[in-house]
């Protein structure tokens, strides 16, 4: 898995400028390999549809993967016969390596490909692309698998196209719908950087690069398509299954592991309306919000459950002690890790103390409670009890969340020397230096993430800037 961590921050997304006459807007890369029969009836209808409907210039790129029979003839044809259409010959084999080899050569501001076989509907070309063009999305797939998608194509195939995207989504925790549909598009801008990080050269190397960009916070746009599956595909099934499953492996393990810059591939702060300062609105309260209430959940469980056991050799007041007290060290150490993230040994035990307070109010809650239950039905029996301490812990838990944020795990900058201890940083997976623009030179300063130029700690999820002034010269057309 590459490691290259040189500056490659995205600029912000922005509609491409109208282009000049003859300059393409589009690039539709067709690979192939041994396809004598099909590839002339696919260009020829591309052609006339793009011709048709699209409103930009465009290109029609045929990338042949080593073919042995006729196919270079045929390209060489049609690139004499329609001006749009161009070939490149590759004298290796590999759909992916066809694809990054065209995409990085080409000059075209959206970049897409398509199978040979025409299996989807031409109509879902512009929906596609457009919000490419637009500067909405950073990449665009087709999905078959998405409701109002019209799929023709025997129960083997579905049965594994859906079994595939189901271990994409368990495995590496894929969001988008269909992985292996060969219609996708991208932006040239997001190319350039990402296509370097994809190592894959058959045929996964959309689904790692499809993980890669959303991983990287890439915002993919979904088209459903209509398609008819071709019999007569050559796609070896078992063979493809096999790499796919290993290349799941290999990216599975190099994002666990933090090898992968996917930094490089930020967009500036300030273009996710997610980075934008809302009045009144706590930064990140939605997202604390739900990992603590997730951990809530599960401490409260744990609690229950613990409360129970304790509670076959001892009073209810000791059981409840002792489940609150064990529940409360484990609740404080997973909202520490998960909600506030917080990261490294630094704080831990004033955390926790700080903690042990907190569990000193909900201990008061909850004892409470039981004591006025004992003393309004005498002998209450156990379902009661836990219902009773439910309702006590709810309210318990409002209150620990405003003090966990406010107290306990507040949000901290420090300006310099002598303002105090430095809290835990804020984790951010790739540690490594990377290099910031000085704001009055071109010179850089090499800085490690979570750490201003001036020395200082910030909070480590800060997004860097581009080191290199011409990433977001307005003048890019790219």
């Amino acid at each position: 898995m590459r490691t290259d961590s040189s500056p490659g921050t995205l600029p912000a997304r922005e509609h491409l400028p109208a282009a000049d006459a003859g300059t393409p807007v589009l690039d539709v890369v067709i690979p192939v390999h041994n396809e004598e029969k099909d590839l002339r009836p696919c260009v020829r209808g591309l052609h006339e549809h793009l011709t048709r409907t699209f409103p930009y210039a465009f290109r029609i790129t045929i990338a042949d993967n080593a073919s042995t029979d006729t196919t270079p003839l045929e390209a060489a044809r049609l690139e004499t016969e329609l001006p749009e259409v161009t070939s490149v010959r590759l004298e290796q084999k590999g759909r992916g390596r066809a694809l990054g080899t065209v995409w990085s050569a080409s000059d075209a501001p959206v970049l897409a490909y398509m199978d040979v076989d025409l299996s989807t509907d031409l109509n879902a070309l512009l929906p596609l692309v457009a919000p490419l063009i637009s500067g909405h999305s950073d990449l665009a797939i087709g999905s078959r698998l998405a409701r109002s998608s019209r799929v023709v194509r025997g129960p083997k195939r579905e049965f594994i196209s859906r079994a595939y995207n189901l271990i994409l989504r368990g495995s590496l925790q894929a969001r988008f719908s269909d992985a292996q549909c060969g219609f996708k598009a991208i932006r040239r801008d997001v190319a350039q950087v990402l296509l370097p990080l994809v190592e894959d050269t058959g045929w996964f190397f959309d689904t790692e690069m499809l993980v890669l960009a959303e991983r990287a916070g890439l915002r993919i746009h979904e088209v459903p398509v209509d398609w008819v599956d071709d019999p007569d595909s050559t796609v070896h099934i078992v063979r493809t299954a096999t790499d796919d499953l290993r290349g799941v492996w290999r990216v599975g393990r190099a994002l666990a592991t933090g090898s992968l810059p996917l930094d490089r591939l930020a967009r500036p702060f300030g273009d996710d309306p997610r980075d934008r300062e809302i009045q009144d609105v706590p930064t990140g309260l939605a997202r604390q919000l739900v990992g603590f209430c997730v951990v809530g959940a599960l401490s409260t469980l744990f609690y229950l459950l613990l409360y129970s056991a304790f509670r076959q050799f001892s009073g209810s007041q000791t059981a409840n002690a002792l489940a609150l007290l064990v529940s409360a060290v484990a609740n404080t150490a997973a909202n520490r890790r998960l909600t506030f993230g917080v990261r490294g040994p630094g704080g831990a035990v004033r955390h926790q103390a700080q903690g042990l307070v907190v569990f000193g109010i909900g201990l008061a809650l909850t004892s409470g409670s039981l004591a006025a239950l004992s003393a309004a039905g005498g002998h209450p029996a156990h379902s009661t009890e836990l219902a009773v301490l439910i309702a006590a812990n709810l309210a318990a838990t409002v209150l620990r969340f405003l003090l966990f944020r406010a107290w306990v795990f507040p949000d901290r900058e420090e300006t310099g020397p002598g303002s105090g201890p430095v809290p835990a940083v804020r984790e951010t997976p790739y540690p490594q230096a990377y290099a910031m623009p000085h704001p009055h030179s071109h010179q850089t300063t090499q800085v490690r993430a979570g750490e201003a130029a001036d020395g200082t700690w910030r909070d480590a999820t800060l997004r860097l800037q581009p080191a290199r002034p011409h990433d977001t010269d307005p003048g890019d057309l790219r």
